[in-house]
């Protein structure tokens, strides 16, 4: 199993810190490092600047937003990014949501899967630097009637196929994910739920398309937090918890509430979302459990952490992503000094 590390967002004064984290997990052989965007810093900007900045480890977006772009001008900044790297983009999308998607980048929220699908198939076409023609349910590509032709990328990437991933929570967009993506970005994965909630719907999607999981890349994100008092470590994350439980989307599409759910959690998920959008931040952070953060997270000392990456390999994970917590930067380097440290314990290195 492999480690990456996720610097979630730019922009919130730790841009400084942030590069010091990504340098120091490519000293360290970290596989990856992902960068989100979500209606503040972008992706392919930061992106650009870690790899500027590193020598070997590849960068990734996790993920770009297929409302904000075209699926030709995604394919261009991912030759661009490759070529830069010097190989070393993954290109990870996702839909966003439905109040970003419609309320900053105009787009309505609607047929997420067969959108996505169709954007995967122009974005590969067009990397493959083939004359771009599509005719599609929501592309038409040259647009009818009109002076456009079909044109070729001129930009050559550094590699001829560059990694595609999918960010993906509900079973359909699993399947799909496994059906048409080379890897599955996760977010809240419990090792104990990962079969239920991700990995049969992911396997049913390769097995449509006549694969195996081998070669898949299963990778899920984790917060990372090192220390002997687990209780106080997981009070860390209580806000960024009822956060994405309690007030990512609408009432009736939270796609991170319904995963709570399918893990069991289908009372503390409905208390944590009506105290969060009434108001009550507080009171959403205190109603959620315990475990569904130690589940969700890696808490504790190294020997800890250890065990559950065994956890998480047995269940498929194949790329570990850590989003190494602390205060300072130095906590954030200890953390994730940790996390190599814990990989090398777990006899998965």
């Amino acid at each position: 199993m492999r480690l990456g590390i996720n610097l979630g967002y730019w922009g919130a004064g730790m841009d400084g810190d942030n590069l010091a984290v990504a340098q120091e997990a490519d000293k360290l052989g970290y596989d990856v490092c992902w960068v989100a965007e979500a209606y503040g810093s972008d992706a392919p900007t930061v992106l650009s600047w870690v790899a500027a900045r590193t020598e070997s480890i590849d960068v990734g977006s996790a993920i770009m937003q297929i409302p904000a772009r075209q699926p030709a001008m995604t394919a261009m900044t991912a030759a661009t990014l490759d070529s830069l790297s010097g190989g070393r983009f993954r290109l990870g999308l996702g839909v966003s949501g439905p109040q970003v998607s419609e309320g900053w980048y105009g787009v309505k929220f609607d047929k997420p899967l067969s959108r996505t699908r169709e954007y995967v198939e122009i974005v590969r076409r067009a990397m493959s630097r083939e004359r771009l023609s599509y005719e599609g349910q929501h592309w038409t590509l040259p647009l009818p009637d009109g002076p456009g032709k079909p044109i070729k990328l001129t930009v050559h990437p550094q590699r001829e196929h560059i990694p595609l991933y999918i960010a993906a929570i509900g079973p359909k967009n699993l399947e799909q994910t496994g059906e048409i993506a080379d890897g599955a970005l996760l977010i809240f994965p419990s090792a104990e739920h990962l079969e239920d909630t991700a990995m049969t719907y992911l396997r049913a999607g390769r097995e449509k398309a006549g694969l195996t999981m081998e070669g898949f890349d299963v990778c899920p994100t984790l917060p990372l937090a090192v220390g002997d008092d687990v209780n106080g470590l997981a009070d860390m994350f209580r806000p960024y918890t009822a956060l994405y439980v309690g007030g990512m989307g609408s009432r009736k599409q939270n796609f991170y509430n319904q995963l709570a759910q399918r893990m069991g959690y289908e009372k503390e998920a409905a208390e944590i979302q009506d105290k969060y959008l009434s108001g009550d931040k507080n009171g959403a952070a205190a109603a959620v459990p315990h475990q569904l953060i130690d589940q969700t997270a890696l808490l504790g000392p190294v020997e800890r952490i250890a065990e559950r990456m065994q956890a998480y390999a047995a269940a498929g994970v194949t790329t570990l992503t850590l989003a190494p917590a602390g205060f300072t930067l130095e906590e954030r380097l200890t953390a994730l000094r940790a996390g190599t440290d814990a990989l090398e314990r777990s006899g998965l290195a």
